[in-house]
């Protein structure tokens, strides 16, 4: 599997792939949030961080990471290739080349807290509501 810098005509299969996997990750979130997640993603939050992507040997994005000021602000994989190397392979990338040494985890998301404490992340705060201001408390960790 390569790493490959993300093209703006990417955007699109991006958000399929970020919907598909908060729907197969984040079960705490409600519908009415996740479709107003869902625009700003696209429109504003894809241009903010330094993306990354993986692909299959079809071209076909599997899992995909932003990273913005040393932290990981996104890491979506396609619920149909979780627990295949996809996730820690792009967090690695994001750590190693892209200086990510932070990330905040949806307290409700226990599976990336473990992946992230896995990783050597430790949770240093925590904030009752995410970035939104929505009643999803956010962990923030640091390696």
């Amino acid at each position: 599997m390569n790493i490959e810098i993300v093209e703006k005509t990417d955007h699109l299969k991006l958000i399929e792939v970020w919907e598909a996997s908060v729907r197969a990750t984040h079960d705490f979130l409600a519908e009415d949030d996740l479709q107003e997640l869902k625009p700003l993603i696209l429109e504003q939050y894809l241009d903010a961080v330094d993306l990354r992507c993986v692909k299959n040997s079809n071209g076909e994005i599997l899992g995909f990471c932003g990273v913005h000021d040393g932290n990981i602000e996104m890491l979506f994989i396609s619920p149909d290739v979780r627990g295949k190397g996809i996730g820690a392979l792009l967090a690695a990338h994001a750590i190693k080349d892209q200086g990510a040494t932070k990330v905040d985890v949806n307290e409700q998301n226990e599976q990336a807290l473990g992946f992230y404490q896995h990783l050597g992340f430790t949770v240093t705060s925590r904030s009752p509501v995410d970035g939104q201001g929505k009643p999803y408390p956010l962990l923030h960790m640091a390696l």
